[in-house]
């Protein structure tokens, strides 16, 4: 089937965000005015604007962080400003996958049940299934270079690179229609930028409807299948 005659997988009809600063009189700041898009499988549109366009509260009202003050967000046919809470536990668990900026995980917790975490829940109690978890976990663990004698600690003492790299791992292990991406290459030397491109494109080439914030250049023209620049949008 063609793109174009692909259903969006993700639509954004109207979006308004406004945040009121209590501490400074109940001003309202309005970060996001009648923004309107679409996203399809197989396409990864890159965020585009200046610091406080809204990128990352974009990505944060797609994921039901913060719910919208008008408009309407459907990610994968669920309607996340009317949705409730177990709806949008349910689209994050089964629809949605989601690289922060930071790592935040459970202290103590070892670093290959923290990216294999995803599919261990899927697994319930299927010790097959958990086994197929945790043996994904380490292959995506040694495709991005974090070594075996780290496998077994809690990555909260982790360089902020290592850390990336578990973060990038736990989102993109679950095969999930939705991928939201803020800056997955931060703090990554060029071997690891370049291999998490690659896995960029992977998912988008086997469907994941792709949005992300790119600040690097080259990886944004890597990855990118076109360009959502907000402050033109809105």
């Amino acid at each position: 089937m063609s793109e174009s005659l692909r259903e969006p997988v993700v639509r954004v009809q109207g979006l308004t965000k406004s945040f009121i600063l209590h501490h400074q009189g109940g001003v309202e700041l309005r970060v996001l005015e009648d923004l309107s898009f679409e996203v399809r499988a197989g396409e990864c549109v890159a965020l585009q604007g200046r610091s406080g366009a809204g990128k990352s509260t974009l990505l944060k009202c797609l994921y039901a962080s913060y719910r919208p003050s008008a408009g309407s967000i459907q990610v994968g046919g669920t309607e996340v400003g009317a949705a409730s809470p177990q709806a949008l536990l349910r689209m994050r668990r089964e629809t949605v996958g989601y690289v922060s900026q930071f790592l935040r995980v459970i202290p103590r917790v070892p670093t290959l049940e923290v990216v294999a975490e995803p599919l261990l829940e899927e697994a319930g109690g299927d010790p097959d299934a958990a086994a197929k978890a945790r043996a994904e976990a380490e292959q995506l663990l040694l495709r991005l270079r974090i070594p075996m004698r780290l496998w077994s600690v809690a990555p909260a003492t982790f360089s902020g690179g290592e850390q990336q790299r578990i973060n990038v791992a736990r989102g993109l292990i679950p095969k999930r229609p939705v991928l939201l991406l803020d800056e997955p290459t931060a703090s990554l030397d060029a071997d690891n930028r370049a291999t998490v491109t690659v896995m960029i494109n992977e998912a988008r080439a086997a469907g994941a409807a792709i949005i992300g914030i790119f600040h690097d250049r080259q990886v944004r023209e890597a990855v990118a299948t076109r360009v959502l620049d907000l402050e033109a949008a809105t």
